[in-house]
């Protein structure tokens, strides 16, 4: 599919309140066939999904650690976590030390499926993943672990305000440009 056919159809399921904010964006180089073209989302007029571009205010992670460290990452922990660790320690670790241990194992797993996805996303091709957006569900594309499905869901006009609250506590473990994404979605309410 062309890119002017796809960009249309994306933009035919963008949210009303976005019209004119939310703009995907194409590069091609003509006399470059073995160069492929770049693709881009803005929101109001700034390119805000590009791993590449140092200006952009999202944080692209490049280590393990820089997830583990970052303050801005908010785990919730369940009873049922705890009890987990608590069963595998056999009762000898205080209570609040539990905690810290179930937050550490959880933003390790967190860590690995960031890096994994924006691995990914480095690699994709923008038209691929958007046509792979066309043709899934609205549910799939939220429920993926794929950052470009989920942005382009987020943004999308089948899901409505209700379903947008009712994922807050699910959006929170995942990457920050998706994070983006939802509060730009929020802010249209």
């Amino acid at each position: 599919m062309s890119w002017s056919k796809l960009k249309q159809q994306l933009e035919s399921f963008l949210c009303p309140a976005l019209i004119g904010r939310f703009e995907y964006r194409a590069t091609s180089y003509r006399y470059l066939p073995d160069k492929a073209g770049l693709c881009y989302i803005a929101v109001d007029k700034k390119n805000v999904l590009n791993m590449s571009d140092a200006t952009t205010s999202i944080r692209w992670y490049q280590t393990e650690m820089e997830i583990k460290n970052d303050s801005n990452i908010q785990i919730p922990i369940s009873s049922e976590e705890m009890e987990t660790i608590r069963k595998d320690t056999k009762g000898l670790v205080p209570e609040d030390r539990l905690k810290v241990m179930a937050r550490g194992r959880k933003l390790s797993e967190l860590a690995k499926e960031l890096l994994s996805a924006q691995s990914a996303l480095s690699k994709s091709n923008f038209t691929v993943e958007a046509n792979k957006f066309l043709a899934l569900s609205i549910e799939e594309s939220l429920e993926s672990k794929d950052i470009l499905l989920n942005i382009l869901a987020l943004v999308d006009r089948r899901v409505g305000k209700k379903r947008i609250l009712n994922m807050g506590e699910r959006i929170k473990l995942k990457h920050p440009i998706v994070q983006y994404f939802y509060e730009l979605r929020l802010s249209t309410f």
